[in-house]
């Protein structure tokens, strides 16, 4: 019995073209300006959801905060290995350092002490790396509360944060208390429970491309 035959696109660079075209056309886009349009695009392509264009909140300044961050080569602070495993790097327009301290060996028995998760105990190592970064979280809520909390208590302010924890528990809250709580950098988040690594490093990467050019010309 011969094997099916199925027609499909196989050139990576008509699929890469197509599908931004797609995207483009199926996603509402007025209410961004030009840059929060491309970094919106990015999002929707790694989700392949043009809905949560609806659902996406970009804090006052978050793009040219982010932009102007990796330009300056600030580095990029991950809660996920997967976040910083989905950064390209060929796109960091300084070959920006990627920190993500998860699997810090310290960590399991400081998260014990404080009786919390690794990914917000993790935050508290964050700190040297901290100030006027660019922060992707696109895992765990309780990193994401952890990191206000610090940022309030007067801790590193960093440039951008980019929050996109994912799931049932607190996803839907840290994102609410990101984009409802004063005295916090500038960020960009997606309300509810969706969310999740690859768009976290999509919108690292959205960044970084327009880092390197200028989107009105």
């Amino acid at each position: 019995m011969s094997a099916p035959v199925f027609s499909y696109e196989k050139d990576p660079d008509a699929i890469y073209r197509q599908s931004f075209e797609i995207v483009r056309a199926e996603t509402d886009l007025a209410r961004f300006d030009p840059a929060e349009a491309e970094v919106a695009v990015r999002l929707v392509h790694a989700c392949g959801m043009p809905e949560i264009a609806s659902d996406l909140i970009f804090g006052a300044g978050a793009v040219a905060a982010g932009r102007a961050a990796l330009a300056a080569g600030a580095p990029v602070v991950c809660d996920a290995a997967m976040v910083a495993h989905g950064i390209t790097p060929r796109l960091l327009p300084k070959q920006n350092e990627v920190v993500c301290l998860i699997r810090e060996p310290r960590l399991r028995a400081l998260a014990k002490v404080e009786a919390t998760t690794l990914s917000a105990a993790q935050v508290g190592l964050w700190r040297e790396k901290l100030g006027g970064a660019v922060v992707a979280i696109g895992n765990a809520p309780t990193a994401l509360f952890r990191l206000m909390e610090l940022i309030l208590e007067g801790g590193p302010r960093p440039a951008v944060i980019l929050g996109f924890p994912v799931g049932f528990v607190g996803a839907a809250e840290s994102k609410t208390a990101l984009a409802e709580t004063s005295g916090l950098p500038s960020f960009l988040t997606l309300k509810g429970r969706r969310g999740g690594s690859a768009m976290a490093s999509a919108a690292v990467n959205a960044l970084s491309i327009l880092a390197g050019k200028d989107i009105s010309e």
